[in-house]
């Protein structure tokens, strides 16, 4: 049975059971704690947790998930993979326990003529919590097992709740016996790879209290409202139902890993470490692939730096392989084609998808090429020093600045006889976690509990009139003040106000939030921000001017009109360049991200090149053109499939809901999918003036501009800086690139001459410093003071030269001037006194120590300095001293 049936039976069995059937949210996740969508209930959390009312009774869905964090188990186990589809049905308050597992195992063991998955009901196993009788007593009336195939377990396992007080409630798994070829006897209870979990059931029906860990905590009583949140994991079920070994050789993965076989020469199934490769190529493949079709793109952090990563560990799986050469053009199109009946937007997308891919291949070629250059100068040093082991702060260089991975540095190290050093490079990656950890905690905190919204939720969605008024009437819901719902907020505090309709637009879609205020009987407020914490509610951030604020009391919310006017300049002038890019660059050039506010906008697109001056004039003309032509600027509503089949583009990583709001500039030339506010006409934008153009990535670039009056007023600076430049060099405008570049060279001329006149004033200084030689032994030394000097390169190249004409016997050369009001000392040794043990590093160190500072560097040549000029002297005489032994 293919995934796709299987993703499709189960979708037609629980709509035909009442269930809404949902689609899969994007794998960007919604919860700000999170980077993915990581298990299928994430997008129902608001609903299962009682945040957000649920707009539906019972719901199915299957949700394509990310999970990177057992990342280093993928190719090594049967089932664990970074992409799964997890299958879900859902219930808010409805049906609850025994309904839920009837139709776990009607839909399991239904044949598959009728529609069902067709599993033989012998080779099912169940857990329950310990203490769910109710739960086995359901599993042994419903499904008829035998005492033996309930196995009860602990709160560690089979139990369920946030990790916070709130909903809790005992779980129930169902497992496949894949028989004794594959592990002892004993059921789930064993842990064994014999027995396959497919199903969990969560039954939350508690309410749990403070606490830590998986059981230390408190049952306060039952939820108000029962819920069920199931899952069955659809790649689990497939390897089952295909009579495969694991996820990786399923219908949707296995042609990639054959591909890979294909292009590294192996043959899968012969040696193990080439299996684990070849599935971790298969795996993180379909994973960058789906991902990069919700919209994420390679980069340094966040989500994407995860994708970087799972495109570079398969460069590197490939390499380990023996394939040196670009392979993602063919692993990606086979990826494609197996994904492609079960979500068609990696089809659509590929020439977007492909050109991502393909840029960071090139890249990270490029990256393993320098780290290889590097690694092979450190190798080399280590055996120079008749060492056995390289450092492990090598090898944590090469990782986390040049993405050089451990497992390519361990293998090069090895055919060069040498071991890494991995408690030192474990302990750096550990302190990287750690930092990283705590980085995420601290943005976690920083962020208000959201159950505080719950109560304003459940009175209704905000309604938001600021389309078209300016100025609405409503009434305080609520107020917070420092996480907390309290009944008033008084002059001085800052606080946040939730109103029940409002004109403020909060920030979303890229635009910036309003700016006004919010005024009533005895008070007034000034509106520092909007936001939505929640989906459907409203929240303001307020400084209360003047007065007392309460619940209850009528609110008249203000736009600040001139700052509104300007906001929707700059969206509507966003969508105007984004045409005009696709426009010059092609569709490839999609948006992946902008803001804007009044008088400004960014634009990040999709391109792995910098834009000529011609593309940019060319990309701003058209821009300007589609302003004077005054075009209409319309906006309606649409069922999404509807919006979409117009050819409405939608953001990526937005989150869009069954009715969307489209806007037209021109008709069809600018049609998107947007939520903010937009002039009625684009004669009302008045002017673009793109002021940058730069990279964010190496598949992205990013456009600036300033819109309407600013776009104007940085114009008029810039003719009132040529008129001035016209007058001061007398030269008319149309000339003045050429006197410019005529100043320039002249210039660079004087400069060059001034250079050389410095440099011999310099090297003037050898002579006297050749008659002030001194012996430590059979070492020739010059250790003296250079007076003043422009730079630490003027000092350097005084060293050297004097270093050069001592000749070939042992000498080593240590002078010391004052740069900018600062020591500097540089020392240098020729190879006879290096071979007698002088070593500049160490000399320039000692010095250093005495001046107040630091320094090092190599042997043969080394620089420090300090902050104390007296002690000039006494930093010379420690290296005579040091040399003298």
């Amino acid at each position: 049975m293919q995934t796709a049936e299987i993703h499709r039976r189960w979708l037609d069995y629980f709509a035909k059971r009442g269930h809404t059937v949902v689609p899969s949210a994007s794998l960007i996740s919604d919860d700000p704690s999170l980077l993915f969508t990581v298990a299928g209930m994430v997008p129902f959390v608001p609903y299962l947790t009682g945040l957000v009312p649920a707009p539906y009774p019972r719901a199915t869905s299957v949700q394509k998930c990310i999970r990177t964090l057992d990342i280093d188990e993928v190719g090594k186990t049967p089932r664990h993979g970074t992409f799964f589809q997890m299958c879900g049905n859902f219930s808010f308050g409805d049906y609850f326990k025994e309904q839920a597992i009837t139709y776990a195992w009607e839909l399991l063991t239904m044949s598959e003529d009728d529609g069902g998955l067709g599993f033989d009901p012998d080779d099912l196993w169940v857990t329950v919590y310990e203490d769910d009788d109710e739960a086995r007593e359901i599993w042994r009336r419903v499904a008829g097992l035998p005492d033996e195939r309930i196995q009860g377990l602990g709160m560690d396992t089979n139990y369920w709740s946030t990790g916070q007080p709130g909903p809790a409630g005992p779980c129930s798994e169902i497992f496949f016996d894949r028989g004794p070829a594959y592990g002892a006897d004993g059921g789930p209870a064993t842990d064994d790879d014999r027995y396959v979990e497919i199903w969990n059931l969560v039954f939350m029906q508690y309410l749990r209290g403070e606490g830590t860990g998986k059981g230390d905590f408190e049952i306060l009583g039952d939820l108000p409202k029962k819920n069920i949140d199931t899952g069955m994991g659809l790649e689990r079920v497939a390897f089952l139902k295909q009579g495969v070994e694991n996820m990786y050789e399923i219908d949707q993965v296995r042609p990639v890993l054959d591909r890979a076989a294909q292009l590294a020469g192996k043959t899968y199934g012969e040696v193990h470490d080439d299996d684990v490769r070849l599935r971790v190529i298969a795996d993180h493949v379909r994973s960058s692939l789906m991902l990069m079709s919700d919209g994420v793109t390679p980069s340094n952090e966040g989500r994407g730096y995860i994708l970087r990563r799972l495109l570079r560990r398969t460069v590197r799986a490939m390499r380990l392989l023996g394939v040196d050469h670009p392979t993602f053009p063919e692993l990606f199109t086979v990826s494609r084609d197996a994904m492609k009946a079960a979500y068609p937007e990696v089809d659509h997308d590929f020439a977007r998808i492909s050109q991502l891919a393909f840029a960071e291949e090139e890249t990270f070629l490029r990256t393993l090429v320098a780290g290889t250059g590097i690694l092979d100068v450190a190798v080399s040093n280590t055996q120079r020093a008749g060492k056995k082991q390289l450092a492990g702060d090598t090898a944590f260089l090469l990782h986390d600045t040049y993405g050089f991975p451990i497992d390519l540095t361990l293998e090069m190290a090895e055919e060069a006889g040498l071991s890494v050093d991995r408690t030192a490079f474990d302990a750096l990656m550990a302190d990287q976690r750690s930092r990283a950890k705590a980085d995420a905690r601290a943005k976690k905190t920083a962020l208000a509990d959201l159950s505080v919204y719950s109560a304003f939720r459940s009175q209704g969605e905000t309604v938001f009139t600021g389309y078209t008024e300016l100025e609405t009437e409503s009434s305080i819901l609520g107020i917070i003040v420092d996480g907390a719902s309290v009944t008033k907020a008084t002059e001085g505090q800052v606080a946040e106000v939730i109103l029940g309709a409002t004109a403020l637009y909060a920030e979303s879609g890229g635009q910036d939030a309003d700016t006004g205020t919010i005024v009533g009987p005895g008070y007034e407020l000034d509106v520092l921000d909007v936001q939505k914490p929640v989906k459907g509610l409203i929240s303001h951030k307020v400084l209360v001017r003047s007065g007392e604020v309460g619940v209850g009391a009528p609110a008249s919310s203000l736009v600040d009109r001139e700052y509104r006017r300007g906001a929707r300049q700059a969206h509507s002038g966003t969508h105007i360049i984004h045409a005009a890019l696709r426009q010059v660059l092609g569709s490839n050039a999609h948006q992946s991200g902008s803001f804007n506010k009044a008088g400004y906008l960014r634009l990040d697109f999709s391109w792995n090149q910098a834009l000529s001056p011609e593309t940019r004039t060319e990309i701003e003309e058209i821009s300007n053109n589609a302003i004077r032509e005054n075009l209409e600027v319309t906006t309606r509503e649409l069922p999404l499939a509807e919006a979409k089949a117009l050819g409405a583009m939608a953001l990526f990583g937005e989150k869009y809901g069954d009715t969307v709001r489209v806007v037209d500039i021109g008709g069809p030339w600018s049609r998107e999918l947007c939520a903010g506010t937009h002039v009625t006409s684009s004669a009302e934008i008045g002017m673009i003036n793109l002021v940058s153009e730069s990279s964010v990535g190496s598949t992205n670039r990013r456009v600036e501009s300033l819109v309407g009056l600013e776009a104007f007023r940085d114009l008029a600076v810039e003719r009132t800086i040529v008129s001035q430049l016209s007058g001061s060099l007398k030269t008319p405008r149309e000339q003045l690139p050429e006197k410019i570049a005529d100043l320039m060279a002249n210039l660079k001329a004087a400069e060059k001459r001034i250079a050389a006149f410095e440099a011999r004033a310099v090297l003037d200084k050898v002579p006297a410093l050749l008659q002030n030689v001194s012996r430590y032994g059979a070492v020739a030394v010059v250790a003296d003071d250079a007076g003043t000097m422009n730079s630490a390169d003027d000092l350097r190249l005084l060293v050297t030269t004097v270093r050069e004409r001592l000749g070939s016997d042992p000498a080593a050369v240590a002078l010391a001037a004052r740069v900018g009001e600062k020591p500097v000392v540089i020392v240098a040794t020729n190879q006879a006194a290096r071979d007698a043990g002088v070593n500049a590093g160490a000399l320039a160190k000692t010095a250093s120590s005495i001046l107040g500072g630091g320094g090092g560097g190599k042997a043969d040549l080394a620089q420090g300095g300090g902050t104390n000029v007296d002690a000039i002297p006494a930093a010379l005489s420690a290296v005579t001293s040091a040399i003298g032994g």
